[in-house]
Parts: structure tokens; C-alpha cells; sequence
């Protein structure tokens, strides 16, 4: 039996493939789960050697959308993801941690989740649903910015984007930078045995099992589980990477080529597409020393262990909903936040990780431990973004085309995977259909909000024939001074320098074709149609570039 085989065996009849559910039903539960950094073919699923069987069932059993796609990094993601809008509009035009002078102060660069928009926790809540969180919020620091106080009844937070996974950095008082919320109060001190991926499984298990006695059957539950595995620092517990020892010893080069192989046999890759060729400032695998070659192994060892651990958590999370008979009326929408991360801590990550990578123990026999600070570079995250173009960071496909599906309670099993283009800020218009609530209203309880400008996918849920975004219709994006605007299957793409490049993204996904000198009034169209998407949100570019893996 082939590898692909085995793989679709996953899919037997974990959910009913009954047409999507009607408000006039019982109204399913929801579960949003989000990895950070995660690469785009890193579960098996998607064409990856992880061990991740449970994110694999589910996949197998649903829809992969291979035409997904994010903003390039993780909190201006969230803020679409939860306000079914622009980045710029909800508030997170920029990272918090990376506003530049000329951005500072002014309106979509606030930095964290804006009040005049709804999350889809608000919105869900006002509907009666019970909303729960657990993980990395990265939308706000203060408690007024908390989920707590963004729609989320029940909440275990790490405010900030990244922290080290095994909670050492809690206590203020010993110099710790994370903030541990529960419910909006603030936590100095984790249990011992803290990893992240388990603890936030631990903490939405918990409250997923705190039903109200005169709630229990009748009210929906909306859960969001926001891991803060596989971002650096690259730790996981050493029985997991003990299971991925020698895995990597052929490089990033193989590796690439392995996954593109089996992209192509899982049916999510067509034969003909060509794979944008990798930009490694390190070269190729051949051309490190046998030193470089055995520590970047040793990174990636640890990286898989990390996204094999989270999948262990996201089997927990399931076994609960099967044990407390929730599973089968239950949406399930897994995500990547952004393309895999390129960062390399001893060269492009060096100066922006200074301060974390001071007095971090990196030894080749230390390394994923909690006192270790370590990333895996660019040829290991161009090996999860092929056949894309570059890495987290740009608004190319490898920036921002993200590993996704959708499963569960109502949604068609269908093979290979689709193609057209979605958005993270969907997801939103997609649930509240799903839940029979009204994605178009712009009053959730006694606020005027902003308007959802996200597709639902409801419609195309149930007849695969109906296109969510039509070939007229544009959509912009613009990060770190990286821009891009789609329309139809047309798409141009600037990475930061200043240069319009023109793809056919459906006959080129790979971005490797710059069609500018054949399509010039085209590649004018579009670039015009930017400047007045750029207007309409209030992008202001950085007057200089704050992030480049």
C-alpha cells in the first residue's frame, strides 16, 4: 500500500457528510485551531513526514484548502481571523512589536484589536454561544485588550506573541516577559510540569467540560485554540525528538524535494506545477560543513517534535468532544497563522532575538530544552513552503499561502484538496452562517461595529461549483512594506522591493513566471487597483523595513 494510501485511510467516516446544517437544526459548536508558523506541507495531510495522524483524520475527512491564504505574520492573521476584516482595519496594519515613526499614532496601527470591530467571539456570545479560549492571543497587552474582554467567557491567555514553551518566563519578578492571564487576571506562576501545547489543550479540555447545568445540550460552544507550537524558541519534550533522530541527515534540499513528491500523489499539487527555487543565504545542503549539516538536522529534529507534540494535543482536544458527545455537531477549522518562518538566530534573526539569545545555553546536546533559544532557518522553511515563493514575512504565496481545512458536523468530504482562493478573514462570515447569526450586522450588543468584509464559505460548502470570490473581484494586502493584489487568477506581488512582479497564480502557484513584460497594462491595472485598496484601508508603508528572514 503507497504512502498516499495509508494516508487516506485516516478518513473513514469520522464525521456524517450530510449537507451543511441549517439554522433551522440544532446549531453546531465550533472549533477554531490555529499553529504558529506552521509550514505549509509539514502534516501529512498536506505532504509532510510528521507523525500528525490527528490532524490528518480530520483533514482527510473534510476539505483541505490548498488556496488558503493569511496575512505574512501571526497577529495581523488573528485580527482577520477574528474580525472577518482587513488588518488595517481592525487595528494590526503592523505588528505591535515592529510600528515604525511614521506609523506610530496613527488609525489601523494601534497595535492591538480595535473596539469599533466585532470578534467573532462577541458575535458568537450575543448569539448564545458559550466562547472559550486557551493559548497565544497577540492582539493586546492590557487586561481591557484581553479575550476576556473581547467576547471570550472562559479564557487561558499568553498575551504576547511568543514566550518559551516551557513557561519560564511567567514571574516578573524574576525577570519573566510573558503574561499569563486566566479570565483576565494575571498568573506569576505556571504548574512545573508547564509545556505549552499541552497546558493550552489542558485549559480548553477544562472548560470545554464546565457546561452550565441549565445550558448542558442546548448551548454551542465557539473554542479557539491558538498553539504557540512550532514558533521559536524551537523546545520539545525529549522523548518526541528522540523519535526524529537521523530523520533529517539527507538536509532540507531531499527534504523539499520528498514533500513535493508526495504533494503530487495526495492529489493537492498538480503534475505540471513548477516549484519556485529556494533563496538560502547559507546555499545549498551540500554546501555546509559536516558540522552545519548536523546541527541543522538536530533543529529540525526538534522542530517536528514540536509539531508531533502538538498533534498529540489536538487528538486530546478530540477525544474530549467524542467523550462528552459533542464531536459529531462540532465545525472544526485547523489553520496555520502565516508561511513557515526563515529567521535564522546566528544570522538573519541575530539582532532582533539579542536579547532572548543572551545567556541561552545552544550546545549541540542542549538544544529544544528550556534553556536553549534556537530557530531552524530558511532551508528547512523553504522545504514546507514549496513549491511557494518565500517565507513568513512576505506577501508572496510562501508568505502567506497557509496549510488549512475544514471538517466536522455538516461539512462534505471531498478528495484532493481546493484550489481557489480563500481568506483567513472568511472564517468569521462562514460561522456566523453556519450558526444561523447574521454576518452583516454591524451593531453587536450596544456597539456600532465595523462591517465584516470576509466571504462566506456556506454556500460553496454545499455545492463545491459556487466560487466564494468571483473573477472581478480584488483583493489587496500590504505588510512590512511587501504588497500584493489578486484578482481572479491574476496577482502581483512586491516583496519589499519596491518592484511589481505580475503571476498567473492558477497555471504558476509557484510564482516562478513574471509575466510584467507580456501583460504590462495588466500589471498596471492591478498595481493602480492597490493604490486604491491601500487608500480605502489607510495603509501607510514603513519608512523603513522592520522584518526580513
Amino acid at each position: 500500500m503507497t504512502d498516499c494510501r495509508r494516508l487516506l485511510t485516516f478518513a473513514l467516516a469520522v464525521f456524517a457528510t450530510a449537507p451543511v446544517a441549517t439554522a433551522a437544526e440544532r446549531r453546531p459548536n465550533f472549533l477554531i485551531i490555529v499553529a504558529d508558523d506552521l509550514g505549509y506541507s509539514d502534516i501529512g495531510a498536506f505532504g509532510g513526514e510528521i507523525a500528525t495522524p490527528n490532524l490528518d483524520r480530520l483533514a482527510l475527512a473534510g476539505i483541505r484548502l490548498a488556496g488558503f491564504h493569511t496575512a505574512p505574520t501571526c497577529s495581523p492573521t488573528r485580527s482577520m481571523l477574528l474580525s472577518g476584516t482587513d488588518n488595517h482595519i481592525a487595528g494590526l496594519g503592523t505588528m505591535a512589536e515592529l510600528i515604525r515613526p511614521n506609523q506610530q499614532g496613527k488609525p489601523g496601527y494601534e497595535g492591538y484589536l480595535r473596539r469599533d470591530v466585532a470578534t467573532l467571539a462577541e458575535r458568537l456570545s450575543v448569539s448564545g454561544y458559550r466562547t472559550l479560549f486557551s493559548g497565544k492571543w497577540h492582539l493586546g497587552l492590557t487586561a481591557e485588550q484581553d479575550p476576556s474582554a473581547r467576547g471570550f467567557q472562559r479564557s487561558f491567555t499568553l498575551a504576547q506573541g511568543g514566550h518559551n514553551h516551557y513557561g519560564t518566563d511567567a514571574d516578573p519578578a524574576k525577570g519573566g516577559t510573558a503574561t499569563y492571564r486566566e479570565d483576565g487576571k494575571q498568573l506569576t506562576r505556571l504548574p512545573a510540569d508547564f509545556y505549552s501545547s499541552d497546558y493550552f489543550a489542558t485549559r480548553l479540555i477544562d472548560f470545554l467540560g464546565e457546561r452550565p447545568a441549565q445550558a448542558a445540550g442546548e448551548k454551542p460552544f465557539f473554542a479557539y485554540l491558538a498553539f504557540t507550537a512550532p514558533h521559536w524558541p524551537l523546545q520539545a519534550p525529549p522523548e518526541d525528538i528522540a523519535r526524529y533522530k537521523g530523520r533529517y541527515d539527507e538536509g532540507y534540499d531531499a527534504l523539499r524535494q520528498r514533500r513535493l513528491a508526495r504533494q503530487r500523489e495526495l492529489g493537492i499539487l498538480a503534475p505540471d506545477v513548477a516549484a519556485h527555487t529556494p533563496r538560502n543565504r547559507d546555499g545549498s545542503w551540500d554546501s555546509l560543513t559536516a558540522e552545519q549539516q548536523r546541527t541543522a538536522a538536530r533543529n529540525m529534529e526538534i522542530y517536528a517534535a514540536m509539531v508531533d507534540r502538538l498533534d498529540q494535543n489536538v487528538g486530546r482536544v478530540i477525544e474530549e468532544l467524542h467523550r462528552s458527545g459533542e464531536l459529531d455537531n462540532t465545525v472544526i477549522v485547523f489553520l496555520a497563522d502565516n508561511g513557515a518562518e526563515a529567521l535564522d538566530v546566528e544570522t538573519t534573526g541575530a539582532e532582533m532575538l539579542a536579547r532572548q539569545l543572551k545567556g541561552a545555553d545552544n550546545g549541540f546536546a542542549n538544544r529544544g530544552t528550556a534553556s536553549s533559544y534556537i530557530t531552524y532557518g530558511a532551508g528547512w522553511a523553504q522545504a514546507a513552503t514549496a513549491p511557494s515563493w518565500l517565507t513568513k514575512g512576505y506577501n508572496s504565496e510562501g508568505g502567506t499561502r497557509a496549510v488549512a481545512f475544514i471538517s466536522g458536523a455538516g461539512i462534505p468530504q471531498r478528495q484532493g484538496a481546493a484550489t481557489q482562493y480563500l481568506s483567513v478573514a472568511d472564517i468569521a462570515p462562514t460561522l456566523l452562517d453556519l450558526a444561523g447569526a447574521d454576518p452583516a450586522a454591524t451593531r453587536v450588543g450596544e456597539r456600532t461595529v465595523r462591517p465584516i468584509t470576509g466571504r462566506s464559505w456556506a454556500g460553496w460548502l454545499s455545492n463545491p461549483d459556487v466560487r466564494v470570490y468571483g473573477a472581478g473581484d480584488g483583493i489587496g494586502a500590504e505588510l512590512f512594506g511587501s504588497r500584493a493584489f489578486r484578482q481572479g487568477d491574476w496577482k502581483i506581488t512586491d516583496i519589499g522591493d519596491g518592484i511589481w512582479r505580475l503571476f498567473d497564480i492558477a497555471r504558476d502557484p509557484g510564482e516562478t513566471r513574471d509575466l510584467s513584460l507580456a501583460e504590462p497594462d495588466r500589471r498596471t491595472e492591478l498595481s493602480a487597483a492597490w493604490e486604491r485598496y491601500a487608500r480605502d484601508v489607510g495603509v501607510i508603508l514603513p519608512d523603513a523595513i522592520p522584518y526580513r528572514p
